[in-house]
């Protein structure tokens, strides 16, 4: 306790001071011929959790084990170490009696994350701590940065996502959730294999973004002087398989959209797709309900997980339901009664839902509109909802018995969507008319609407079977397999706005002295702004009388989650605590501006007796408060915030 309270009372330790002794031993071993860096291996034959599977076995035997030194406890002649490995952390006790009194001396002045090799005697401590006794100690990499503090349980993820590689260090807990996600991987290529599934690569740039809808990465060819696209799915390359006579193909692989970020999405992501010659949409949904099942009952042992708060149960059997019928379960209209686009159109406003601008008034806009705002979000135990309408599935079958809908399912696992499955559209002609649609819905303004693709339309009329296919998100099948709130943590490396350097390497430094997350926190932005390029509104010239401006209630509010909107390019929206009982939400169109996730837990000001305003079917219970500007000619915003003592609802006078 004491040696924390010594670590907080050291103000601004000055980190470079730090690296300075450390680089200073490095230099007296370099000097001594010892340099570690120039150590190419050490054969190690146990790891730390080996000696503990295995103590009564082992106990009294010679063990080489090697990591990286996690504490060190010294007295005297006598000191103790925790060595951390990938498996765990074992105990290292060395005594100068019982080793080369050089090599002890020299093991005195390692530091906390130094690489260490230890050639040693499996034992028990006198209090019963099964340890390894060290009887030689290689240095195997010298640490120039010391490890932070106060890491573990640091409040600030985004520098723990910054710095994978720290987190992990530090907080080895978080290895699991990636060894469950490379154990899901291998589960469903095991699986997909055993049926005959042929794995493929198809490729990551091509000339037609193509297979979703959703804003492409663009880049440049050189050589070929064209532009590019980073693939937004992998759907139609595989499907040119199947007419090729690949009858089941699969690729596992990284999809990249220039879309918002939020807990469920990020920039690039990874999702398996496969197709199956000969079936339909129906043969998807066992597939899924197979992989995902099988992989909770392999991997956990269990059927149920607990994911965002939720009791989930993933036994074999889930609940297959139609979008007509569950808007009509969960919201109360029944589309199945509904011939008429004005009247579908009328009674989704009806319930509150609108229409996407560019969207055609039609019938299945509506429905479509209808399941997106009010019942997806009401989507706990796993669900597959089909037949989706011709208007939002321009690459699926239509439905037989009734050609406004198409063979199509989405798998809702807790209000997240999982999978998407079709039974594949073949038929060119049909094709070509939906693509020309998206192309009519592309000029109108939505740029995430499929791109018309001659050559995809050109392996289709030679002939394509009846063809089932489903594409499935990985990084969010492994959220629920690990009870993750936030896609950042099943993704070693999540995409992350730039820091200034220095900003960026001052928050650093801070929280590996003193890892406090009050000192690791990232403030806006410091920049120098030229104030000549600033141009603001004039100043109101009409008075405005205080008992008016009184009546506009401003408070603190605490920013508790923070989502992009579905569907929308600029709304965010906000649940905050404004020191009631009840969570308010707010929606504000910035993000432009921000990302979601580096805004929860900030302090703010909102006006909140502002009457409800509907906004893409949520009600938003107030203002936030943003300052705005024009700099060099283009808008600029920045959200005030305030210090975080304050405490929520504190009213603003």
């Amino acid at each position: 306790m004491s040696e924390q309270k010594n670590n907080l009372q050291q103000p601004e330790q000055d980190l470079s001071q730090q690296r300075q002794v450390r680089r200073e031993k490095l230099a007296a071993l370099q000097a001594e011929g010892q340099d570690p860096f120039l150590v190419t291996r050490f054969d190690w034959d146990h790891t730390a959790q080996q000696i503990k599977d295995n103590f009564d076995a082992l106990e009294g035997q010679a063990v080489k084990v090697a990591g990286r030194l996690m504490s060190k406890r010294g007295m005297g002649k006598v000191s103790f170490c925790d060595l951390q490995d990938r498996s765990g952390r074992i105990q290292l006790y060395a005594r100068q009696d019982e080793m080369d009194e050089a090599v002890y001396k020299k093991f005195k002045k390692f530091d906390i994350g130094d690489i260490v090799g230890v050639d040693g005697e499996v034992f028990r401590t006198q209090r019963g701590e099964m340890s390894v006794r060290a009887k030689e100690i290689t240095l195997l990499s010298k640490s120039l940065l010391p490890l932070p503090e106060k890491f573990h349980g640091l409040q600030d993820k985004e520098l723990r996502y910054r710095q994978r590689y720290v987190d992990l260090m530090v907080n080895p807990e978080v290895k699991n959730n990636f060894i469950v996600r490379s154990r899901f991987i291998k589960f469903m290529r095991d699986y997909l294999d055993n049926m005959g599934y042929i794995e493929v690569e198809t490729p990551v740039l091509s000339t037609i973004a193509g297979g979703a809808a959703a804003r492409p990465f663009i880049t440049h060819h050189n050589t070929l002087d064209i532009d590019m696209y980073m693939r937004i799915a992998t759907e139609l390359p595989l499907k040119r398989l199947i007419v090729g006579g690949m009858d089941r193909v699969y690729e596992i692989g990284r999809i990249f959209r220039n879309e918002g970020m939020d807990p469920k999405h990020n920039p690039e992501f990874t999702s398996v797709e496969l197709y199956q010659a000969y079936t339909d949409f129906h043969g998807m949904m066992d597939i899924a309900e197979g992989i995902l099942s099988g992989a909770a009952k392999a991997i956990l042992g269990t059927y149920q997980v607990k994911w965002q708060g939720e009791d989930i149960d993933l036994t074999p059997g889930w609940r297959r339901l139609t979008m007509v019928d569950a808007v009509k379960e969960y919201a109360g209209v029944d589309f199945g009664a509904i011939t008429d686009d004005a009247e579908a159109v009328a009674a989704a406003k009806a319930i509150g839902v609108e229409l996407a601008e560019a969207a055609e008034k039609t019938w299945g806009n509506a429905l479509y509109a209808c399941f997106d705002q009010k019942v997806e979000e009401k989507l706990i135990q796993p669900t597959f909802i089909t037949m989706y309408p011709v208007e939002v599935s321009p690459l699926t079958k239509r439905s037989p018995a009734d050609p406004r809908l198409t063979e199509r399912f989405e798998l809702f696992v807790c209000h997240s969507e999982l999978a998407n499955a079709y039974s594949e559209l073949n038929d060119p002609i049909d094709q070509r008319r939906r693509f020309e649609k998206q192309v009519e819905q592309r000029e109108r303004g939505d740029d995430e609407t499929e791109m018309l693709d001659e050559d995809f339309l050109t392996a289709l009329e030679y002939g394509m079977p009846p063809t089932g296919g489903m594409g499935m998100g990985i990084d969010r099948c492994v959220m629920m397999l690990t009870g993750a709130d936030t896609i950042r943590d099943v993704i070693l490396f999540p995409t992350m706005k730039t820091l200034e350097p220095k900003r960026a390497e001052n928050k650093a430094e801070k929280a590996a002295v003193n890892g406090s997350a009050e000192d690791a926190t990232v403030s806006a932005p410091s920049v120098q702004i030229d104030l000549s390029k600033v141009k603001i509104e004039p100043l109101f010239a009409d008075d405005v009388d205080f008992e008016t401006f009184s009546k506009s209630d401003f408070r603190v509010v605490k920013i508790e989650a923070c989502e992009a909107v579905p569907k929308s390019k600029k709304l965010l929206k906000f649940t905050l605590n404004d020191g009631t009982d009840r969570k308010r939400t707010i929606l504000s169109g910035i993000h432009e501006y921000y990302e979601p996730e580096e805004l929860v837990g900030k302090t703010c000001v909102a006006i909140t007796n502002l009457p409800p305003r509907k906004m893409m079917g949520i009600d938003s219970e107030g203002m936030l408060i943003s300052a705005v500007y024009e700099y060099d000619g283009r808008e600029g915003l920045n959200l005030l915030m305030l210090d975080d003592s304050i405490p929520a609802g504190a009213k603003l006078y």
